[in-house]
C-alpha cells in the first residue's frame, strides 16, 4: 500500500471527522449488548477475514477493485423495534423510570408524549405567562389551513416543521405563545370528492339531490375524514393551542365571511358585472386564478379532456380567410388557436401602422361560416408580426378581445354555454355539439368553402383546470367582483416602505409587480358548498324588464329586505327577495383566517392580545394569492396589517428535482417516513386513490423504481430535522428518504451518548449549579466554550430565523464535538481512581444544555433524554422540557473561549494524522508508542498540554516529546505534522517488514523516476525558466492591458463606424433590396437600365459600406485581441510551472494541496493556440453580427418604407421580394384606365419567370402608354406594400 501524505487526512478545523476508509472510532456505550460476546467474537472474525484477504491482494499485486455505487452503498436492514408498552393512560406522563433501551426506536420515544403535553396545557399560552422566566412578550401565528379534503404531503411537512421549530423556540425562551389551528373547506375539491363518493357508492349524482340533502352528505363526509389532517399534525409533534382549533365552515368563521362581505360592498369595493371569468366546464364553475394551471406545449400536443370522446388537438394555428366585401378575389387571412370561437367573431383587427392592409381600412369583411360582414378595425394592440399581422375579435370569449371590444364598442357573442357546448347562436348545425367537436365541423365546413388557408405547428400556453383537468374557458358571467386597486395600492406600500417585512428578499419584486397590475377579483363561484353570498336578488324589479337586476346586501334576509324597502320606496313585506344560489371563493374566507380566527368580527381578548400576528410562514407559491389577499382585506377591514413579517420556503420536490404530483405517485404523507411502510401499502394507496388508470400505471410505476423496499422507518425527528436543515432562502427543496434515514443514525448517535453519560452519572450524582462550575482540564474548557458557542449559533439562527444555521450547529456539537471527540477522550479519565468530580459535572451540563438546544427541533428525542437526567438542586425544575429555559448566548458566555478552539483544532489535525499514519501501516489493534518533536516553543507547549487526548484521539499509546535537535529513535516511522514538527510512531514489533517492502519499494521507485527526470534539466535552463517568470510576474499587467486595449479600440471604431451607417440608414429612409439585385441578376428579357439618380427613400452605397467594413473590424479586433491575450497566458504558465515543479515534485503532499488551487501541468497543453472558449465566442458573435447586418437589409423595407412614394423600379427579381400575402397592382405609367391586382403568392408558388411573364404581357397591350422595351415601370407604393 503507498505511502499517503499526512497532510491530506487534515480535517477542516471545526472537528475531528474521520476521513472515507479510515477506521472509525469505536462505539460509544459502553453497556452490553444481548449476547454480546458471540456478537463481538464474530465481527472481530469477519474482520479478520476481510484483513486477509486485503492482505493477500496487496502481496499479489492486484489492486482490489472499486465497487459499484449500488454495491458499495449498504442496503437498509430493517431495525428491531422496540414499543412502548408499559399501561400509560391517556394524558398521562410516560413512565421513564425503566432504562433506555440499548438502541433508539422511534416508536418508543415518540409514544405518549404528545397526549401528555396537551393535557397538561404546555401549547396554551396562559400557560406560559406563569412560567418562572416568562418575558411578558407575545408571539403569535396561524398554520396555513390546509385543505380538509385530504392529507398533509411533504411540503406541509416542511410549514409544519419550521413554524414548530420557531414556536416552540419562543415559548422555551419564555414569549407568551398562540399558535392557531385550523382547516379549510376547500369549495370545489371537496365537493368534487363527495360527488365522486355519491357516484360511486349509491350511482346519484349531486343534481338529483337537494341542496340541502348535498350538504348533509357534506358535512358527514368532514366528520368521518376531516380528523386525518389532526391526526397528521400531531404525529409531527406541532404544539398547537387546539383548544382554538377553527374551520373555515364553522359558525364564527361564517359570521366574519359575511360581515366582510357586507362591509365591502358598503365600501364600494365590491359590486356586481357582467365580465370574463375563468370558466370550468365539466365543474360547471368559475375557477381562481390559482386553480388555472398554464401548460406549455411546444406545438401539436393531443389530450384527452372530460366530456370529449376523442383526444383534441392543441398546439395548432389555423389559417382562416375573410374575404373583403365587394372585392372578390381580395381576402385577409386570419390565424387562430380557437377556430370553434368563430361564430363568435365580431370584427377582424389589424395595426393602424400595418402597410399591408392600410387601403383596407374602413372595409367590411365576410364571416368565413355566416357571411355576415364585419368590420375591419384597427388597433395598437395588435402585433403585426405575429401570424398575418390580423385577428379576429371574439370579446365574449378572450379577455383581450374583450378589452379590444370595449374600446370599440363591439358587442359580443357568446358561443360557448356553461357545459362546453354551443349555444343557439351558432345556428341548428352546430348548437348543442362539446365545443371541441364543433371545431371538426367548422374546419371541414371552412374547407368545402375553400376559406381554410391551412394549419401549422404553434407553441402556445393552454390553460387547464387543476380540478378537473379540462381546458380552462373564459365566459361572460354576472358575478360579484372585488376592487383591488385601492387595496393592492396599500399593500405594495406597505412592503416598499418596510411596514410589511418579506423574507426572502427577492420575494418583494414579484409582490410589486402583481399588485402594480392587479385586477378586480371575481368571488363567485356557482357551487354548493362553501359560504353563500349574502346577497339578495329583488324579483319585482326584476319583473319590470330593467336592463340590469336589482340586488340588496345583508347581513340577514330581514336585513336586506329591509335596504330593498328604502331604495325602492316599497314595503318590505310586499317584496319577494331571492338569495344568490352561488358561494363565495375559498380564498375569500382564507383571506381572513388571520382575524376570525381571533374571533372577528366581536371584540374578544384574543383578537386583542394577538392580533396582529408576529409571523406568517408560508410556502413561496402562496405569496400572492394568499398572502397578498389577506393583506388586503386585513388592511382594510381591520385597519393595521394582519402580520409584520412575511417567512417563506421553497417548493419541496423529490431527488430528481420533480414537483410532488398524485399522478407521479412521489407525493408522500410524512407518516410514512415517520414509521416505515412497505411497497404493497404505497401501491394498494394509490389504488384507492382517484387517479385515472393511465395516471394510476405511471404513478406505481414510479414508486416501484424509487422505493424497490418500501421506505424504511426514520421518526418524527429526523424527518423534523431533515426538512429544517435546508433553510428557507435557498432554492427549491430537494428531499430524499435517504437523507432523513442519515439523520434517523444521528438520532441514534445521540442516544448512545446519553445512555454513556446517565451510565457515567450514575445514580447518586448530584449537580452543580452552572455558575460554580469551573473545568479543571483543557478538555472539560474546550467543550464547554464549544457548548457556548453552539448556543451562540442557535440564538443567531432562530432571530434570523435561518434554521439551517441551527440544525447544522447541532448537528457539529453532538457529533462532532461532543461524541467523536470529548466522549472519547474522558473515558479513560472516568476509569481513574478516585474519579474526578469535574468530567461528571461537564457531561451532565452538555448533555442537559445540547437538549435543550436541541428541543425546538427534535421534541420527542429531547424530552425521553433530558426526563431521565438528575433534577437539579434549589427548586423545582420544569416539568417539560418544551416549557424549560432555552439557553442563551449571555448566560454560557463565561464558558467561551475561542482561543483554546483555535488552539485545540491544531491538536485534531495531529489526531488526524497519527489516525492515518496508522491506517497506512494498518495497526487495527495495536497501540504505537508516539514521540511529538517541535521546534517551535509554543508548538511544544500545546502538545505538553494535551498528550493525553493526543494518545487517547490518535489510538495511540504513550505520547511523549522529543527535544528539538534529537535524533529520531531507530524502527519508528517519521510524519511530517507542519513546517515546524513531526511525529515518530513506534513500529519495530508491530509490523511486518515483508509485507510493507514490496509496497515501499514500488512507490520509491516512482518518485525515484520523478527525482531523475527533474535532475535532467540542465541548470541553466532552470535559472532561464526564473528569469522569465520574474519578467513575466513585473510586467503581469501591462500585456494584459495592451490586449485589452486593442479589443477596445477596435471594438469602438467598429461600433462608431457602425453608427454612422445606422444614421444614413434612419435619415435617407430606405431603398428596396430589388435596386440592388435587380441590377446584378436581371431576368431574360430585361434591358438593363442605365444609372440613374438616388431617390428619396433609399440608402446610399457608402452606408452599407461602412456598414459591413465595422463587422469585419470588430471581429478582426477581438481575434487580435484574444490571440494576444492567449500568447500572454501561455507564458505566464510555462514560467510558473518550470519554476515550481521541482518544489512540487520533491514534496508530494505539497503538491498535492497547492494543486487545489494553483496551476495544473496539463494547463499549458495547447497554450499556443485559441482555447474552445476564444473560438466559440467569437463564432457567435459573427453570426450575431452577420444576422443583424442581414436583418437590416432585408427588413429595412418594412421598417422604414416612407408612404405614397414614386421610383423608378427594375424588373429583375423585385416581385419575388414581395410578401406572400401583398398584391401587386400596375397603374398610371401604362396609361390603363383600371386599377389591375395580381396576386403574387400564387404566381410565386408555380415558378420565377410567372412574375416576368406576366409584367411582360402588360407591356404588349395595345392600351399601355408606356415604352415596352423600356424594362421600367413608374408604380406606386402605398403604405400597405402594394404595388
Amino acid at each position: 500500500m503507498p505511502h499517503l501524505p499526512l497532510t491530506s487526512f487534515r480535517p477542516p478545523l471545526w472537528g475531528l471527522r474521520p476521513s472515507r476508509g479510515l477506521p472509525r472510532s469505536r462505539p460509544l456505550s459502553t453497556q452490553s449488548e444481548p449476547d454480546g460476546s458471540a456478537i463481538s467474537r464474530r465481527n472481530r472474525e469477519a474482520k479478520q477475514k476481510r484483513l486477509r484477504e486485503k492482505q493477500a491482494s496487496l502481496e499479489a499485486g492486484i489492486a482490489p477493485k472499486s465497487k459499484s455505487p449500488a454495491e458499495s452503498s449498504k442496503a437498509w436492514t430493517p431495525k428491531e423495534r422496540v414499543l412502548y408498552e408499559i399501561p400509560t393512560e391517556q394524558g398521562e406522563k410516560k413512565d421513564v423510570s425503566r432504562p433506555l433501551p440499548p438502541a433508539y426506536s422511534p416508536q418508543y420515544v415518540e409514544a405518549a408524549w404528545y397526549p401528555w403535553w396537551v393535557r397538561e396545557g404546555f401549547f396554551k399560552p396562559e400557560y406560559q405567562a406563569r412560567l418562572p422566566h416568562a418575558t411578558g412578550e407575545t408571539f403569535s401565528m396561524c398554520i396555513p389551513p390546509p385543505n380538509v379534503t385530504g392529507s398533509l404531503h411533504i411540503g406541509h411537512a416542511l410549514t409544519v416543521a419550521i413554524q414548530d421549530a420557531l414556536v416552540r423556540w419562543h415559548r422555551m425562551r419564555g414569549d407568551r405563545v398562540l399558535w392557531v389551528p385550523g382547516s379549510d373547506h376547500a369549495g370545489i375539491a371537496t365537493q368534487a370528492v363527495v360527488e365522486k363518493q355519491l357516484w360511486k357508492e349509491r350511482g346519484v349524482r349531486r343534481h338529483e339531490l337537494s341542496r340541502e340533502d348535498f350538504l348533509r352528505e357534506v358535512w358527514k363526509w368532514k366528520e368521518e375524514k376531516g380528523g386525518e389532517i389532526c391526526e397528521q399534525l400531531r404525529a409531527l409533534g406541532a404544539s398547537l393551542d387546539w383548544d382554538r382549533e377553527c374551520f373555515t365552515m364553522d359558525t364564527g368563521s361564517s359570521v366574519a365571511v359575511t360581515e366582510a362581505f357586507v362591509r365591502l360592498y358598503k365600501a364600494g369595493l365590491l359590486y356586481r358585472s357582467r365580465q370574463l371569468v375563468n370558466w370550468s366546464c365539466a365543474l360547471r364553475s368559475a375557477i381562481s386564478d390559482i386553480e388555472v394551471e398554464s401548460r406549455p406545449l411546444p406545438g401539436r400536443t393531443e389530450l384527452q379532456l372530460p366530456g370529449c370522446p376523442t383526444p383534441v388537438s392543441f398546439g395548432l394555428l389555423f389559417s382562416v380567410a375573410f374575404p373583403v366585401d365587394g372585392e372578390p378575389d381580395a381576402e385577409i387571412v386570419v390565424g387562430t388557436t380557437r377556430p370553434e370561437t368563430l361564430p363568435g367573431d365580431v370584427a377582424v383587427a389589424v395595426h393602424p401602422a400595418d402597410s399591408r392592409y392600410t387601403h383596407l381600412h374602413g372595409r367590411q369583411l365576410c364571416h368565413p361560416l355566416t357571411g355576415q360582414l364585419l368590420p375591419l378595425i384597427t388597433d395598437c394592440t395588435v402585433q403585426p408580426h405575429l401570424g398575418t399581422g390580423a385577428v379576429k375579435v371574439t370579446p365574449a370569449h378572450s379577455p383581450a378581445d374583450a378589452e379590444l371590444g370595449a374600446r370599440h364598442g363591439l358587442s359580443p357573442r357568446s358561443v360557448i354555454a356553461e357545459d362546453g357546448t354551443m349555444t343557439a347562436l351558432c345556428e341548428d348545425w352546430l348548437q348543442g355539439l362539446h365545443r371541441f367537436v364543433a371545431r371538426e365541423k367548422i374546419l371541414s365546413a371552412l374547407r368545402e368553402r375553400g376559406l381554410f388557408r391551412g394549419l401549422q405547428n404553434h407553441p402556445m400556453v393552454l390553460p387547464i383546470c387543476s380540478r378537473s383537468g379540462d381546458v380552462v374557458e373564459y365566459l361572460l358571467k354576472s358575478q360579484w367582483f372585488v376592487r383591488c386597486r385601492e387595496m393592492g395600492e396599500r399593500a405594495a406600500k406597505a412592503v416598499e416602505s418596510g411596514a410589511l417585512d418579506l423574507s426572502p428578499s427577492f420575494h418583494q419584486k414579484n409582490w410589486q409587480h402583481w399588485f402594480s397590475h392587479i385586477g378586480d377579483w371575481c368571488v363567485s363561484r356557482q357551487l354548493w358548498w362553501g359560504h353563500r353570498i349574502p346577497a339578495y336578488l329583488v324579483v319585482e324589479e326584476h319583473a319590470k324588464g330593467d336592463t340590469e337586476d336589482f340586488w340588496v346586501v345583508g347581513r340577514t334576509e330581514s336585513e336586506a329586505r329591509e335596504v330593498a324597502a328604502e331604495l325602492t320606496g316599497r314595503p318590505g313585506a310586499e317584496l319577494t327577495l331571492e338569495r344568490d344560489p352561488d358561494v363565495l371563493d375559498t380564498w375569500f374566507s382564507s383571506a381572513l383566517f388571520p382575524f376570525s380566527a381571533l374571533g372577528w368580527p366581536r371584540e374578544t381578548p384574543d383578537l386583542a392580545h394577538f392580533y396582529p400576528l408576529s409571523l406568517l410562514e408560508t410556502g413561496s407559491d402562496l405569496l400572492l394569492f394568499w398572502v397578498g389577499r389577506m393583506v388586503m382585506l386585513g388592511t382594510q377591514l381591520t385597519g393595521q396589517l394582519p402580520f409584520s413579517k412575511v417567512l417563506l420556503h421553497s417548493m419541496v420536490r423529490d431527488r430528481q428535482g420533480r414537483k410532488m404530483s398524485k399522478s407521479l405517485g412521489n407525493v408522500l404523507d410524512p407518516r410514512d417516513i415517520i414509521i416505515g411502510v412497505e411497497l404493497q401499502v404505497l401501491q394498494d394507496k394509490l389504488r384507492d386513490g382517484n387517479l385515472d388508470p393511465a395516471e394510476l400505471a405511471i404513478a406505481a410505476s414510479v414508486q416501484r423504481k424509487d422505493f424497490p423496499h418500501g421506505i424504511p422507518e426514520c421518526g418524527t425527528d429526523a424527518l423534523r430535522f431533515t426538512l429544517c436543515s435546508h433553510g428557507a432562502l435557498g432554492g427549491d427543496l430537494h428531499l430524499s428518504v435517504s437523507e432523513v434515514l442519515s439523520f434517523r443514525h444521528f438520532c441514534n448517535k445521540i442516544w448512545n451518548a446519553l445512555r454513556f453519560i446517565l451510565n457515567a452519572l450514575g445514580e447518586e450524582f448530584i449537580p452543580q449549579p452552572a455558575e460554580e462550575l469551573s473545568p479543571a482540564s483543557l478538555m472539560d474548557a474546550w467543550i464547554l466554550s464549544c457548548l457556548a458557542r453552539t448556543a451562540q449559533d442557535c440564538e443567531r439562527g432562530f432571530l434570523t430565523r435561518e434554521l439551517s444555521l441551527v440544525t447544522h450547529a447541532l448537528h457539529h456539537f453532538w457529533l462532532h464535538n461532543l461524541c467523536d471527540v470529548y466522549l472519547e477522550a474522558v473515558k479513560p479519565v472516568l476509569s481513574h481512581s478516585p474519579r474526578p468530580p469535574e468530567p461528571p459535572q461537564v457531561l451532565f451540563f452538555c448533555a442537559d444544555i445540547g437538549l435543550r438546544l436541541l428541543a425546538p427541533l427534535m421534541p420527542f428525542l429531547a424530552e425521553e433524554l433530558w426526563q431521565r437526567l438528575p433534577p437539579r438542586p434549589g427548586g423545582p425544575s420544569a416539568p417539560s422540557i418544551c416549557v424549560a429555559p432555552y439557553p442563551s448566548a449571555r448566560s454560557l458566555e463565561h464558558w467561551h473561549q475561542p482561543e483554546l478552539e483555535r488552539r485545540f483544532s491544531r491538536v485534531q489535525e495531529s489526531v488526524q494524522a497519527l489516525r492515518a499514519l496508522r491506517a497506512t501501516y494498518q495497526l487495527t489493534k495495536a497501540r504505537p508508542r508516539v514521540l511529538l518533536q517541535s521546534s517551535e516553543p509554543g508548538e511544544r507547549g500545546l502538545f505538553e498540554a494535551f498528550l493525553e487526548p493526543l494518545g487517547i484521539l490518535g489510538h495511540c499509546g504513550a505520547v511523549g516529546l522529543l527535544p528539538p535537535g534529537a535524533a529520531a529513535p531507530s524502527g519508528w516511522v517519521q510524519a511530517p505534522l507542519s513546517d515546524s514538527s513531526q511525529a515518530y510512531m513506534e513500529l519495530q514489533g508491530l509490523v511486518d517488514p515483508q509485507t510493507h517492502l514490496p509496497r515501499l519499494a514500488a512507490r520509491r521507485h516512482k518518485l525515484q523516476k520523478q527525482l531523475d527526470g527533474l535532475l535532467a534539466r540542465p541548470p541553466s535552463e532552470g535559472e532561464a525558466e526564473t528569469q522569465r517568470q520574474q519578467r513575466g510576474l513585473k510586467a503581469f499587467k501591462e500585456p494584459g492591458r495592451r490586449s485589452w486595449k486593442r479589443i477596445s479600440a477596435g471594438t469602438m471604431a467598429a461600433a462608431l463606424v457602425l453608427l454612422l451607417g445606422l444614421q444614413a440608414v434612419a435619415g435617407y429612409g430606405s431603398v428596396s433590396p430589388t435596386t440592388a439585385l435587380g441590377t446584378a441578376l436581371p431576368l431574360p428579357g430585361a434591358s438593363t437600365p442605365g444609372p440613374k439618380p438616388q431617390e428619396k427613400g433609399s440608402v446610399p452605397d457608402w452606408a452599407i459600406v461602412l456598414i459591413t467594413l465595422s463587422l469585419v473590424a470588430a471581429i478582426v479586433s477581438l481575434l487580435y485581441g484574444i490571440k494576444k491575450a492567449c500568447e500572454f497566458r501561455k507564458e505566464m504558465n510555462m514560467g510558473s510551472i518550470v519554476s515550481e515543479a521541482p518544489d512540487n515534485k520533491s514534496h508530494p503532499q505539497q503538491n498535492k494541496d497547492d494543486s487545489q488551487g494553483g496551476v495544473h501541468e496539463g494547463e499549458t497543453e495547447g497554450a499556443d493556440s485559441f482555447p474552445a472558449w476564444a473560438i466559440v465566442v467569437v463564432i457567435l458573435l459573427s453570426v450575431i453580427l452577420l444576422l443583424v447586418f442581414i436583418g437590416l437589409i432585408v427588413l429595412r423595407d418594412t421598417l422604414l418604407l416612407p408612404r405614397n412614394t414614386y421610383y423608378t423600379q427594375d424588373f429583375g427579381l423585385g416581385p419575388l421580394f414581395c410578401s406572400l400575402d401583398n398584391k401587386l397592382s400596375c397603374g398610371g405609367a401604362c396609361g390603363l384606365g383600371h386599377e389591375e391586382s395580381y396576386n403574387v403568392a400564387h404566381e410565386l408558388s408555380h415558378s420565377h419567370e410567372g412574375v416576368w411573364n406576366w409584367m411582360s404581357e402588360l407591356f404588349r397591350r395595345e392600351e399601355c402608354k408606356g415604352s415596352p422595351g423600356s424594362g421600367e415601370l413608374r408604380v406606386r407604393i402605398s403604405g400597405e406594400g402594394t404595388f
